[in-house]
């Protein structure tokens, strides 16, 4: 999240609320009344398919507004679960929209965060429609100005690019392998 949308939340009515790994945030079809700033941790907004499956739609981590969507409908249309221990802020919807109304810089603050996320959004649907974790990983590399995933993040970028970590540990050990034997 941008810290000028950050700017524009500071100072509203808001309490912190700590969450165990595994505890819902809310559920698919609850009414939406408050909206979650991730302070530390990780959730996963969740739906879940017809045939059992579950589709993860959102990683927020720190400084991540939860199922930004949700502002604007009566109720959520996914469930939120902490993916590990969090620590979320939670803001009254209705003070959030009050801001959002009062303030012209808020709202532009806002319409820019959400352009980012559709960005975003975008940019893994792209990676996502590739075959092989070959190509998943140099359009997540290339998205990140070209830099592989640091060590302690090899798990969560399988995630990101839908493969298990270890066909991901096998392609990273492959590409060290080639560099290796490259004249």
């Amino acid at each position: 999240m941008s810290a000028d949308l950050l700017d524009h939340l500071h100072g509203l009515p808001a309490r912190s609320r700590r969450l165990d790994a595994g505890a819902a945030v809310f559920q698919q079809g609850d009414p939406v009344r408050v909206m979650h700033l991730v302070l530390e941790g990780e959730v996963h907004l969740l739906r879940r398919q017809a045939d059992g499956g579950i589709l993860v739609q959102q990683r927020a981590r720190a400084g991540a507004l939860l199922a930004e969507a949700s502002l604007f409908a009566s109720r959520y249309h996914c469930a939120a679960v902490a993916a590990r221990p969090t620590r979320l802020l939670v803001i009254r919807r209705a003070d959030l929209r009050a801001r959002l109304a009062q303030s012209p810089e808020a709202a532009e603050a806002l319409a820019a965060h959400l352009a980012r996320e559709v960005q975003a959004a975008r940019l893994r649907a792209e990676i996502l429609s590739l075959r092989t974790v070959a190509a998943r990983l140099d359009a997540w590399i290339a998205a990140h100005d070209g830099a592989l995933p640091a060590k302690g993040a090899w798990k969560d970028i399988a995630a990101e690019i839908a493969t298990s970590p270890e066909a991901l540990y096998r392609e990273l050990a492959r590409r060290r392998q080639a560099k290796r034997s490259a004249p």
